[in-house]
C-alpha cells in the first residue's frame, strides 16, 4: 500500500490566511474618521515598533509552543506554569469576541440595506429596536448552522476572505489609477503639516482601535504543524503579513483621502464610509455605481464568514484543558458531535445583553459605532497578553527552546516585551473614554457608563465561573 503524501501549507498561504482574518478594508476606515491624515504617521510609527515586533514574538511563542492546540492561552499557561492563568486568558480570548460578533452582525445587516437599497438611508427606514432583534437573529442563525453546516461555513470564510483581500488591494491601485487620469485629492491642503499629529486626549483614547485593526498575528500558530519547514518558513509568513498590513493600512489611508476631506468627514464614516468610498470611485473612473454594488456584497460574504469563525472560536474556551478545572460541568457539557452547546447558549445571552444596553442609544449609527469602539478596549487587553506571554519564556529562557529566538539579547527582548504590553495596556484603557461624544454631555456620560458596565460584566462573570464551579464539587463531594 502506497503511503499517503503529506499536504503541507506554504508560507504566502498562511501568511494570507492570517491577514484576511486581521484586518479588512473597513478597518482603515475608523481611525481616519478618528485621527484623520495624521493617522499615517500613527500606522508608520506602530509598524516600526510595535506591528513588526508583535509578528515576531509571536513566531517565536509559535515555534516554541509549536505541538499545543491551545494558542495563546496553553502559552500562557506553559509560560506562567499556572491553570488558573491558562483559564483567565482563554476567559479573555473569549469574551473580547463577544463585541465583535455583535459588531460583525450588525455590518451584515449595513450589507445587506447598501445591496437592497443602494444608499445610506438604513437609519431611517429601520428603528434600533428592529436592527438589534435582526442582529440578535443573525447570531442565532449562525449558531445554527455553525453546528449544522460547518463544513460550508469554513468554504465561506475562504470565499469571504480572498474576496475582501483582492478587493481592497482594487481600491488602493485604482485610487492610484485615478489620480493620474484627472481625480483630484479631497483633503486639503495636502502637505506634511496635513500629517502632523495633534498628541490630544482624544488621539490617544483611539489608539486602541489601531491596535484591535492590527491585531491577531497569533492566529497563525495552529498552522504551523502543516509547514514543511516551520523554522525557515513562519518567520517569512509573519514578515509577509506584516508587509501586507503596512501596505493596506498606509495606502489604504492615502487612498481614502483622496476622495473624502480628512478635515470634513461625514458622521456616519465608520459605518457607512466604506460604500462611500467605492461609490466615489465607480463614478470616478466611469462605472457608476457598479464598484459599490460588489463591494457590499464581497463585504456581506466577508462578515458572513467572520461570524462562521468568531462561533467557532467562542467556543474554544470551553473545551480548553482548563475548562473542566473552572467552569461547571454544564456549561462544558458536549453534544454527540462535541461540540459544547451550552457555550452558544452564554454567548447567545451576552450578545442579547450587549444588544439591549446599545438599544439606549439614540440611533443606528450610534450603535455601531459604540460597539466599534468597544472592540477598542477588549480587544488590546486581550493582545497585552500575548506580550504577557512573551515576558514569562524570555525570563526562563533556560527552560524553554524554540527555533526562532527573537532578539537574542535577553535583556533587549524583555525591554521590547514591556514596552509592548506596556503601550498595548495604556491603549485599551484610554479606550473607556468615548470617542464620538463630547466631553461633558450627557451622551458622554452615558457612553462611559456603558463601556464600564460591560467590561465590569465580563470581569465578574469571569469570576463567578469558577466560583460556581467550586460549590458544584463541594457538592458532589
Amino acid at each position: 500500500m502506497l503511503n499517503e503524501k503529506k499536504h503541507y501549507m506554504s508560507w504566502p498561504v498562511i501568511a494570507l490566511l492570517d491577514f484576511v482574518t486581521i484586518i479588512s478594508f473597513e478597518n482603515i476606515f475608523y481611525p481616519y474618521q478618528n485621527q484623520g491624515l495624521s493617522v499615517v504617521i500613527s500606522w508608520i510609527f506602530l509598524l516600526f515598533t510595535y506591528v513588526i515586533p508583535y509578528a515576531l514574538i509571536a513566531t517565536q511563542l509559535g515555534l516554541t509552543f509549536d505541538n499545543q492546540e491551545g494558542g495563546l492561552a496553553s502559552w500562557i499557561r506553559r509560560g506562567t506554569n499556572s491553570d488558573l492563568f491558562g483559564y483567565i486568558t482563554s476567559w479573555m480570548y473569549w469574551t473580547q469576541t463577544i463585541p465583535y460578533l455583535v459588531d460583525v452582525s450588525n455590518s451584515v445587516i449595513v450589507s445587506l440595506s447598501w445591496i437592497i437599497l443602494g444608499n445610506n438611508t438604513l437609519g431611517d427606514k429601520m428603528s434600533t429596536t428592529t436592527f438589534g432583534l435582526l442582529t440578535f437573529a443573525i447570531i442565532l442563525a449562525f449558531i445554527i448552522f455553525e453546528n449544522v453546516f460547518r463544513d460550508s461555513l469554513e468554504v465561506l470564510s475562504i470565499i469571504g476572505g480572498g474576496a475582501m483581500f483582492a478587493i481592497s488591494m482594487l481600491f488602493v491601485f485604482m485610487t492610484g489609477w485615478a489620480l493620474t487620469h484627472g481625480a483630484h485629492i479631497a483633503t486639503q491642503p495636502f502637505n506634511l503639516a496635513a500629517f502632523k499629529p495633534n498628541f490630544s486626549l482624544h488621539y490617544f483614547s483611539t489608539t486602541g482601535l489601531l491596535i484591535f485593526a492590527m491585531s491577531g498575528a497569533e492566529l497563525a500558530a495552529p498552522y504551523i504543524a502543516k509547514m514543511k519547514n516551520p523554522k525557515r518558513d513562519f518567520p517569512k509568513a509573519m514578515w509577509a503579513l506584516a508587509i501586507m498590513t503596512a501596505f493596506l493600512t498606509i495606502f489604504g489611508t492615502l487612498a481614502i483621502s483622496v476622495f473624502f476631506n480628512a478635515n470634513d468627514i461625514p458622521h456616519d464614516f465608520k459605518m457607512n464610509g466604506p460604500y462611500y468610498a467605492f461609490r466615489l470611485l465607480g463614478q470616478q473612473v466611469g462605472l457608476g455605481n457598479s464598484l459599490m454594488y460588489v463591494f457590499a456584497v464581497v463585504q456581506l460574504l466577508f462578515m458572513l464568514a467572520q461570524l462562521a469563525i468568531l462561533i467557532d472560536a467562542s467556543s474554544r474556551v470551553f473545551a480548553s484543558d482548563t475548562a473542566a478545572k473552572y467552569m461547571p460541568s454544564w456549561l462544558t457539557k458536549k453534544n454527540k458531535a462535541g461540540r459544547p452547546v451550552h457555550s452558544y447558549t452564554l454567548t447567545a445571552g451576552i450578545s442579547l445583553l450587549l444588544l439591549l444596553l446599545s438599544g439606549t442609544l439614540p440611533d443606528i449609527n450610534s450603535i455601531y459605532n459604540w460597539l466599534l469602539n468597544l472592540n477598542g478596549i477588549v480587544s488590546p487587553y486581550k493582545t497585552a497578553l500575548v506580550f504577557v506571554a512573551f515576558i514569562a519564556i524570555r525570563m526562563q529562557q533556560d527552560k524553554f527552546h524554540s527555533d526562532y529566538v527573537y532578539i537574542k539579547n535577553k535583556n533587549g527582548a524583555l525591554v521590547v516585551g514591556f514596552w509592548c504590553f506596556l503601550f498595548t495596556f495604556v491603549c485599551a484603557t484610554m479606550g473607556f473614554i468615548p470617542q464620538d461624544a463630547a466631553l461633558g454631555t450627557k451622551a458622554f456620560d452615558h457612553q462611559l457608563m456603558m463601556n464600564f458596565a460591560t467590561v465590569g460584566f465580563l470581569i465578574v462573570l469571569g469570576f463567578l465561573l469558577p466560583f460556581l464551579r467550586k460549590l458544584e464539587m463541594k457538592k458532589n463531594k
